[in-house]
């Protein structure tokens, strides 16, 4: 008979097990020291069973040594765009393809280079790698004589240090961009080794076109048996409903869905012991919604100006039967401004605005999985019903751009 003190205990490591995995799933690469250093220590603690968790559920990796525990995050969705790397500014603006290029340079350059770094000895080596011809024949060329290219790099240094690749010893970043300075950094290189978040090298990669380079640095081991093509569906399924806002049984194949109406009871229950999510189930698909509202990079609805504008919309888009065009959603801010425009930041009343606060507004939404763009515009899909007039609760669907990095861009290595 189980004792009050093992009921106890078996709680506690019950709960420690649960915080260790969400903080995972929020943060894939934590670090033993600064602000992940509580959450460091639980995943190393319970290392073993974490590890063996998400490789039968999700064949995710997981990597713990004494400095760094990482969580080796591989979409369902490998060339999913809507959570991108973002600046480390007040304006989170999300990286361009300059900038992931630019990313790329100098992970290869710190890679090679000594254990600290000058940002302009970082530059020159950047430069220098970047006039490969292979590179050039895509027509992206740098040379950080102009200011938005030093704006760029400094972006990616700002990325690397909240990663935790690099540690700021001297200088800034500001300095570097006008000019007028430099900045000295440590290479954190255990971090730097553990960033790339895929199954093989890259260098081992033989084809050509971008997707099926993608599928190659992703995929598993040859599923010749119906163990192996059901262990690969099992694991598709669950990193979708831990890393997705919404599973939707129309994007699923024909072979994924007679498992998960099989499975499905199999699967959340699985989830929802080790992360605490609840399974909502409709008819269209489910939704794994956190009671904590915590284990999410995107909120809904959201404080200030886009936030509003981006619920507004959202409402709006809720009575449409189909694709609802750009220009129409900008004629809807413009009739919004009007009627809520005093509560909204000055930029946002000005002339022209429209078309950044519907881009900010769509972008957020689809990020959520609450519409999706078409050659028409955009659709609203099942998830948004909860925004339409009349709702009194609203939970907002989790989503968690965190993947590897640079596959994908999230804002932490995915």
């Amino acid at each position: 008979m189980t004792t009050p003190l093992a009921e106890v205990l078996d709680g506690q490591h019950a709960a420690e097990l649960r915080k260790a995995a969400r903080a995972l799933l929020k943060q894939p690469l934590l670090l033993a020291h600064g602000s992940s250093a509580d959450a460091y220590r639980l995943v190393r603690r319970h290392a073993s069973e974490l590890r063996e968790w998400f490789d039968r559920n999700t064949g995710w990796s997981l990597q713990v040594d004494s400095e760094t525990a990482r969580l080796g995050k591989i979409p369902a969705h490998l060339a999913d765009a809507t959570h991108p790397a973002r600046e480390a500014t007040r304006s989170a603006a999300p990286f361009t393809r300059r900038r992931y290029v630019l990313l790329c340079l100098a992970l290869a350059a710190l890679e090679r280079g000594e254990a600290q770094v000058a940002l302009g000895r970082l530059a020159d080596q950047v430069v220098l790698d970047a006039a490969d011809p292979q590179l050039a024949a895509t027509g992206i060329q740098f040379t950080l004589d102009r200011r938005d290219e030093r704006l760029d790099l400094a972006a990616v240094v700002r990325l690397l240090l909240g990663l935790g690749v690099l540690r700021r010893v001297a200088g800034d970043e500001d300095a570097y961009v006008s000019g007028a300075g430099d900045a000295l950094y440590d290479v954190e290189r255990r971090v730097l080794a553990g960033l790339l978040a895929t199954r093989r090298g890259p260098s081992t990669v033989r084809a050509a076109a971008w997707e099926e380079r993608l599928a190659e640095l992703t995929a598993e081991t040859a599923l010749d048996s119906d163990e192996l093509r059901f262990r690969a569906v099992r694991r598709s399924l669950t990193r979708r409903l831990l890393d997705d806002p919404v599973l939707y049984y129309d994007e699923l194949t024909d072979a994924e869905l007679a498992y998960l109406t099989r499975q499905r009871g199999f699967l959340t229950a699985r989830i929802t012991e080790l992360t605490g999510l609840v399974a909502e189930v409709r008819a269209e698909g489910i939704a794994m919604v956190d009671p904590d509202d915590d284990l999410t990079d995107l909120r809904m609805p959201e404080s200030g100006t886009h936030g509003h504008v981006t619920l507004l919309l959202a409402e709006h888009l809720t009575a449409a039967d189909g694709p609802v065009s750009r220009a129409d959603l900008m004629g809807r801010v413009t009739e919004l401004a009007s009627e809520h425009g005093g509560f909204w930041s000055k930029s946002a009343r000005e002339a022209g605005a429209e078309a950044e606060l519907v881009e900010q507004a769509v972008a957020r939404l689809a990020a959520l999985g609450l519409v999706s763009r078409t050659a028409d515009g955009v659709v609203p899909r099942p998830a948004l019903a909860r925004y339409a007039v009349g709702e009194t609760v609203v939970l907002t669907p989790r989503a968690t751009g965190t993947t590897g990095v640079p596959v994908q861009r999230k804002a932490s290595p995915r």
